[in-house]
């Protein structure tokens, strides 16, 4: 049974890996078995530097996926120095809060940009190849807020909402063609992304009250959910939105 998760000979696309979840799920990619292209705006040694450590190759891309013009190159930069793509970890984000009567069109664009536009054309670019070679696993992070409606943050809930859709579509189109298209969706999850929400006291308490595990998640919590969504014990997980929140959504 074991073997079924082991991704001995695959490689990850994984963007965002400098800090966070993307470090966490290269890591937890890499210690079962995967070689990894990082991708981040800037070098992610400190994750390659973990990737090596666990005896896999590490390979590191700068990109701004900011826009798509760097999507291509990405896979065929992994291409090159890896030899194939078989998953593709799409984590890179940002996200821009304010009332929604003041959110401008900068930061609708931004959002929009980066977590939604950015990640379709590289899953287009990455499934062209892995639809070629007949298998594939892609990985989107979604969020709460692929579920909930949040507040002050209207660019980033309609983006993690589209994240969903969009894995449900590309799931419809490339299952029977050897590609499955899940997604995860985190959480609060400590990372730099959040600590201004850990140091809130009032707001620390309110988060932690709704969480019936009682502890924020760590990037590793991520990591099982990454591996089986990667691994061919997956082979049959079609479309579908894994939440990792510690029993945020059952209350």
């Amino acid at each position: 049974m074991t073997n079924i998760f082991d991704l001995s000979g695959k490689v990850a696309i994984v963007t965002g890996a400098n800090t966070g979840i993307g470090q966490g799920i290269a890591v937890a990619l890499a210690e079962a078995g995967a070689d990894i292209a990082l991708v981040g705006r800037s070098i992610a040694d400190e994750t390659a530097a973990l990737v090596r450590g666990a005896g896999r190759r590490a390979a590191l891309i700068a990109a701004d996926l900011a826009t798509i013009e760097p999507v291509q190159a990405i896979v065929d930069q992994t291409i090159a120095e890896l030899g194939r793509v078989d998953i593709l970890v799409n984590n890179a984000g940002t996200i821009r809060r304010a009332d929604a009567v003041d959110f401008s069109e900068e930061d609708w664009d931004a959002v929009i940009d980066t977590n939604l536009k950015s990640l379709f054309f590289l899953c287009q670019a990455a499934g062209r190849h892995m639809i070629a070679r007949g298998s594939g696993k892609i990985i989107n992070i979604a969020s709460m807020l692929s579920f909930q409606g949040g507040i002050r943050v209207p660019s980033y809930t309609a983006s993690k909402s589209g994240v969903a859709g969009l894995t449900k579509l590309l799931a419809n189109e490339w299952a029977a063609r050897g590609v499955n298209v899940n997604a995860i969706a985190p959480g609060y999850i400590a990372t730099n992304n959040t600590a201004a929400l850990q140091a809130d006291e009032t707001r620390n308490r309110q988060i932690m009250e709704r969480i019936p595990a009682g502890r924020w998640g760590a990037p590793s919590d991520l990591g099982g959910a990454a591996v089986f969504l990667a691994s061919s014990a997956s082979d049959y997980v079609q479309g579908h939105i894994l939440a990792v929140d510690g029993g945020w959504l059952a209350r």
